[in-house]
């Protein structure tokens, strides 16, 4: 099945990686971005989702068979992301013109459905590991459930199919990106082997020691697209991640030997980036000059924030993919290959030395 889709959210590690799949499966493709990148092959849609107006005039030329919702503004509060976030959903949903064929809307969430929000990140009375789909909603805050519920109200009101994908922590490439773990992780090595810095794992004792695992941005593409083509897995949630599992204690050295490191000793102490990277933005800028590095702004390739959040939580968290196994999904996507496979292009992109 290939038709017309709308990829939200065009420009970020999801949605390119979703927009290329599609085009590799002769979809016709739109990407909808505040400032589109210019993605080969993708027609761009510049719309700002808070403004309703802008948002339904920068559609009105395009009529999806598929929508595919990659997208999310970070706020001051949980209650603010609700607020914005869910917004930007039913903007974008009232701002469609009328189907004219069957249609489904796919949202990417993610694993704060089980863990909560970044202000109660991973405590509490949380559901037990391997978290799995009919584990349901906390009793908190959560601009995912607020999302969720404009498909769903669109979905009734409109009549589509609809889709939610939860990844663990996402793997791929974007400049800009609020939550990008790769790139964050790649550009902390660069900076220790430049400098001679240590090469510590930045977070918990639970998460060195623990099973966990991650979502290439690749794999989730492949998840989004067989949804979509997918009848049974229509008007259900999913989870999704690479398919393998691993301890970052034997994660943390291959990453190091890739970039020629030799790995900290591990000794339980926490060495958040947000604290070891705090005054590196103008030791990066001499690197990029130094390298001819393609982004000289730190700030637009590393999310030591989010990278400490995940690496920084006291629980062992692993996703049970048996839900999308069972209906068809056999997509895998080893997670040190998927690590590489963003390195070598980092560095092909000039981004990293």
């Amino acid at each position: 099945m290939a038709g017309t889709a709308l990829v939200v959210g065009a420009s970020g590690i999801v949605g390119s990686a979703t927009a290329t799949l599609l085009i590799e499966h002769d979809w016709t493709v739109h990407g909808l971005a505040r400032r589109p990148t210019g993605q080969p092959g993708v027609h761009p849609v510049a719309a700002d989702l808070q403004d309703a107006d802008a948002t339904r005039s920068a559609l009105s030329g395009v009529n999806p068979d598929a929508v595919f919702i990659t997208t999310w503004l970070r706020q001051d509060s949980e209650s603010e992301n609700i607020r914005v976030n869910g917004m930007m959903v039913r903007n974008l949903l009232d701002g469609l013109p009328k189907a004219t064929a069957p249609r489904h809307v796919a949202l990417v969430t993610g694993l704060k459905h089980y863990l909560g929000p970044f202000e109660a990140y991973g405590k509490g009375a949380l559901p037990q590991t391997p978290f799995r789909e009919e584990q349901g909603r906390l009793d908190v805050e959560n601009f995912y459930y607020a999302q969720e519920d404009e498909v769903f109200a669109a979905a009734e009101r409109d009549g589509f199919t609809w889709s939610v994908h939860r990844p663990h922590t996402v793997i791929g490439k974007a400049v800009g990106n609020a939550m990008n773990m790769g790139t964050t992780l790649a550009v902390y090595a660069a900076l220790c082997r430049e400098t001679g810095r240590p090469f510590y794992f930045p977070g918990s004792t639970a998460q060195w020691a623990g099973l966990t695992d991650m979502t290439d941005a690749r794999q989730l593409a492949r998840h989004l697209l067989w949804a979509t083509e997918t009848e049974a897995a229509h008007d259900q949630a999913f989870n999704v991640v690479n398919g393998d599992v691993f301890r970052w204690q034997w994660m943390w050295s291959r990453i190091a030997d890739w970039f020629g490191l030799e790995a900290a000793p591990f000794t339980g102490a926490e060495h958040p980036l947000a604290e070891q990277m705090a005054d590196d933005a103008g030791l990066w800028r001499e690197i990029a000059a130094r390298h001819g590095l393609a982004e000289p702004d730190l700030a637009r390739l590393a999310s030591p924030w989010h990278t400490d959040a995940d690496l920084g939580r006291p629980i062992e968290v692993v996703t049970d993919m048996s839900k999308s196994r069972r209906l068809g999904f056999t997509g895998y996507e080893p997670t040190d290959d998927a690590f590489f496979a963003l390195f070598e292009s980092l560095r092909a992109d000039r981004l990293i030395p």
